[in-house]
């Protein structure tokens, strides 16, 4: 379950949601005939670890039940109301077998708290295999099983860990609670998302139309707002007003900015991100979707590009052409990866290289995600037809070579459902002279992918981030979230 993670600097204005560790309820089983102090001492170790791993935990006082375990139907329901007195505090249940376990106390613990949250079914070693006495066997091996499947008949889903026993404090329980903490981060993360819908689509991009009513069974709220009122709200602001010259400041050092651009196209800039700052943050949203052409640039004189890159590095991920699942697609690698997303288009062939593809956006990606410097200049086709001076925002340059992983949903509304697609792949530094933002991306059996995509209608858009974390999608969507997920695999 080992994931790629490339290191990046992350803004420190962090999204609410990235912010707070994910905290755990923890039950630590124990069955009566097996040594208890097996369990005192791997509750002792359990919190330890945890604590030194940073991660946050709800557990009932040791004294609350017989060595501070989960064993008989009493001590079941004590830690069932415990949880449920706790349940904004936990995100996921973490299951300890320092022995065998008393199967039924952790199903019916789970099972009486209701809380919905991902579970994750952790066993321990024994110690030597030379010392296997009552007072040193575990057991937990077997016990292991019969927990996971009364878990199975109660229709209680839950996530296994990558060995099937491990040590607490082995490297291998660390990776397994790093990659368990993600998934409850983004089925908690999607199941309260708030999205906000800044414009309408454009006329002719069809393929971003989607249903709220489906996204709403899922706990995602969309958010509208009409352009115009966005665009009458930074037309109030002053030049000289301390959140413009704040915002001013901070676009001429994210970037270089040639110096043929006019100042006027800066300025408009700098009020349209604080209008979009001040409304996502009013109305609590997780991310957007942007009408990003051309009303905005008609009618106020800029792009919206930099303005959703900015956001973007603060993670807040930002979609262009009012694509809603876009958005989705955007915030879910985010809760995965940590690391912000780019939105791209699946744009052109790479010579007679079947497995490369070119990537590109006008273009609106974090400079985090770009792993490069940038160049923040104007918009080059809208430009040629309505005007450069109209058109300042475009963020320029090729996406750094590293690992990647892909993913897209969307609604499919004659079916009412949800489907998507993910994979991993990698970005390359092979040379590409393409307007805008640009990123080589080798995948195996890219043609397979296509062909998906093709004949199971998803759009041309799509969501990437740095580092590969597919499993960790796939554990979230289709064990807890109950997504149609297609992973694809080369």
């Amino acid at each position: 379950m080992a994931s790629t993670e490339v290191k990046i600097n992350v803004a420190p204005q962090a999204h609410r949601v990235m912010e707070q560790k994910v905290s755990f309820g923890l039950i630590v089983a124990s069955r009566g005939f097996f040594n208890p102090e097996l369990a005192s001492r791997a509750r002792v170790e359990l919190l330890e670890r945890l604590s030194k791993l940073g991660y946050r935990y709800q557990i009932m006082p040791e004294g609350a039940t017989p060595n501070g375990a989960v064993e008989t139907l009493s001590d079941a329901r004590k830690y069932a109301e415990f949880f449920q007195e706790h349940r904004k505090e936990i995100d996921g249940i973490v299951v300890i077998l320092p022995n065998f376990g008393d199967e039924l106390g952790v199903v019916e613990t789970i099972n009486g708290a209701r809380l919905d949250v991902p579970v994750l079914v952790q066993a321990l070693d024994d110690d030597d295999p030379n010392k296997l006495g009552l007072k040193e066997r575990r057991d937990a091996f077997c016990g292991k099983l019969s927990v996971c499947n009364n878990l199975y008949q109660y229709g209680i889903p839950f996530t296994n860990t990558s060995l099937h026993t491990s040590a607490i404090r082995s490297d291998t329980f660390a990776k397994d609670l790093d990659y368990f903490a993600r998934v409850c981060r983004t089925v908690k993360g999607l199941r309260n998302a708030r999205i906000g819908q800044i414009g309408t689509r454009p006329a002719p991009f069809q393929t971003v139309r989607f249903s709220e009513k489906i996204l709403q069974r899922t706990g995602i709220t969309v958010v509208p707002i009409d352009m115009s009122e966005m665009i009458a709200r930074a037309e109030k602001f002053d030049t000289a007003a301390s959140d413009v010259k704040a915002k001013l400041s901070a676009i001429r050092g994210y970037g270089h900015i040639p110096g043929d651009i006019k100042d006027q196209g800066v300025m408009q800039q700098a009020k349209l991100s604080v209008a979009l700052d001040q409304w996502m943050e009013e109305n609590r949203c997780d991310a957007s979707a942007i009408q990003c052409w051309d009303s905005v640039q008609a009618n106020f004189g800029c792009a919206t590009c930099l303005s959703m890159s900015m956001m973007g590095e603060r993670l807040l991920p930002s979609a262009c052409e009012t694509d809603v699942n876009g958005a989705i697609s955007m915030y879910a690698l985010l809760l995965a990866s940590g690391n912000p997303p780019g939105f791209q288009d699946w744009n052109n062939n790479y010579g007679d290289d079947r497995d490369k593809c070119i990537n590109t956006h006008c273009s609106n990606y974090p400079k985090s995600f770009m792993g490069r410097e940038i160049e923040i200049s104007n918009l080059d086709v809208l430009g040629a037809s309505i005007g450069y001076d109209r058109c300042f925002g475009a963020i320029k340059g090729q996406v750094a070579p590293g690992p990647m992983t892909y993913f897209r949903m969307s609604t499919f509304d004659a079916e009412g459902t949800i489907r998507a697609y993910t994979g991993e792949g990698e970005f390359t530094d092979d040379p590409c002279k393409i307007q805008g933002g640009a990123a080589v991306c080798r995948i195996s059996n890219l043609q397979g992918l296509m062909n998906h995509l093709c004949k199971n209608g998803f759009e041309h858009h799509v969501a990437l981030t740095r580092g590969h974390w597919a499993n960790v999608i796939e554990e979230a969507l289709t064990t807890y979230l109950k997504w149609d997920l297609y992973v694809h695999r080369g």
